[in-house]
C-alpha cells in the first residue's frame, strides 16, 4: 500500500494549460523519467517547476497557455515568472533554487522545440543567477580508513556489518554515489578489476575495482542469510528487500559518534574523499571526471580547491616565513 501511494505521489501531475500544450508537457515529463532517466529528486523538482510555471501563465495571460502562447512569450514574461517564483514563499528563494527553476523551463522548451511543438528563443536571453559553491569536505585518509574499519567493531549482526563495509568501500574505493551502489543487482557484483556503472542520465562508465572491495562484497554475499538470484538486489536490508540509503546514512552517523568525526562525515563524503585522495596522489582531473561520472569538468574542478586549501594549510604550518607572519 505504501509503495503504491509513493508511486502515485511521484506521478501526480497536472498542467493548467490548453489541451495540446498540456499533452506536450506531459510527454516531456514522461521523457524525463523514461528516456533521460533523471534522478527522482530532479524529476520531482522539474515537475514542480513546470506546474508552477503554467499556473503563473494562466493568471499572467488570463487563460490557460496554448502552444502558440508558449512560442510568443517574451523575455519579460519569463522574468516576470522568475520574479514571482523568487518571492512566492515565506522567504525568498536562493540563487541555486532560482537556477533550478530556470533549468527546468529550459528543459521544457528544449523538448518542445526538438519534438516539433514550437520554439521560443526568448528564454535563451535569460541568464541564470550566479551560484556560490561550497567546497567538498572529504575525510582524511586516516579517518576514512577508521570509519570503514569501525563497522566490524559495532554491535551488529556479522552479515549486516559485512554489508555496510562493502557499501562504504564502494563509495570510497570506487567513487560511487550511494544510489549507484545500492542500485546494483547480484549479476552486477564486481568479479574482475573493472566494473560497469550505469550512472546519472543513464550514462555508463567503467570503474576500477580494488581487490579489497571485491573481497568485501564476496564476504557479504557469503554471510547474507537470503538466497539471491542474478536479478535480485545485491545489497539487502534486514527484511530481505533492497537496502534503503537511510540505513547506510544512519550507520555512518553512528560511526561519527563513536570516532568523534565531524557532521560532514557522511556516506557522500567518502565519494568526495575518493576524488580528493586521487588528486592528492597525482591523479589528473580528466581521469577523475571519468571515474566520478561527471558530465562537465567544472564539477570535478572543485576538488582542486580542496587540494589547494590542504597545500596552503601545510605551507602555513610548516614554512618558517609563514610562521613569522
Amino acid at each position: 500500500m505504501k509503495k503504491a501511494a509513493r508511486q502515485e505521489e511521484e506521478t501526480a501531475f497536472f498542467i493548467e494549460a490548453a489541451p495540446k500544450a498540456r499533452a506536450a508537457v506531459t510527454s516531456w515529463q514522461q521523457n524525463l523519467k523514461g528516456t533521460r532517466r533523471v534522478s527522482l529528486h530532479t524529476y520531482k523538482a522539474y515537475t514542480h517547476e513546470a506546474i508552477s510555471f503554467f499556473a503563473f501563465l494562466k493568471d499572467h495571460l488570463g487563460k490557460p497557455a496554448g502552444l502558440s502562447d508558449l512560442e510568443n512569450l517574451k523575455p519579460s514574461d519569463f522574468r516576470s515568472y522568475l520574479a514571482a517564483r523568487k518571492t512566492a514563499g515565506k522567504t525568498p528563494l536562493s540563487n541555486r533554487s532560482m537556477a533550478r527553476a530556470l533549468s527546468a523551463l529550459r528543459s521544457v522548451f528544449r523538448y518542445l522545440d526538438k519534438h516539433g511543438y514550437g520554439s521560443n528563443a526568448a528564454l535563451g536571453s535569460i541568464r541564470a543567477p550566479k551560484i556560490g559553491h561550497s567546497v567538498p569536505k572529504p575525510l582524511s585518509i586516516k579517518d576514512a580508513d577508521q570509519a570503514i574499519g569501525d563497522l566490524e567493531a559495532m554491535d551488529t549482526e556479522p552479515w549486516v556489518a559485512a554489508r555496510d563495509t562493502a557499501v562504504l568501500l564502494l563509495l570510497y574505493g570506487c567513487g560511487l554515489r550511494i544510489s549507484e551502489a545500492l542500485g546494483l543487482n547480484v549479476a552486477e557484483a564486481p568479479t574482475e578489476d573493472v566494473m560497469s556503472i550505469n550512472g546519472k542520465g543513464n550514462k555508463v562508465r567503467l570503474v576500477p575495482v580494488l581487490p579489497v572491495v571485491r573481497q568485501a562484497i564476496a564476504e557479504y554475499q557469503k554471510l547474507c542469510p537470503y538466497a539471491q538470484q542474478a536479478d535480485d538486489p545485491l545489497f539487502l536490508g534486514v527484511k530481505g528487500k533492497r537496502l534503503n540509503p537511510r540505513a547506510i546514512q544512519s550507520r555512518m552517523q553512528q560511526v561519527r559518534s563513536r570516532l568523534g568525526l565531524p557532521e560532514t562525515a557522511t556516506p557522500h563524503a567518502l565519494r568526495h574523499s575518493f576524488a580528493t585522495h586521487l588528486l592528492s596522489g597525482g591523479g589528473d582531473l580528466r581521469t577523475i571526471q571519468e571515474l566520478l561520472g561527471h558530465a562537465n569538468l567544472s564539477s570535478t574542478q572543485i576538488y582542486t580547491e580542496v587540494d589547494s586549501e590542504k597545500l596552503l594549510s601545510v605551507y602555513e604550518s610548516a614554512h618558517p616565513r609563514a610562521a613569522k607572519s
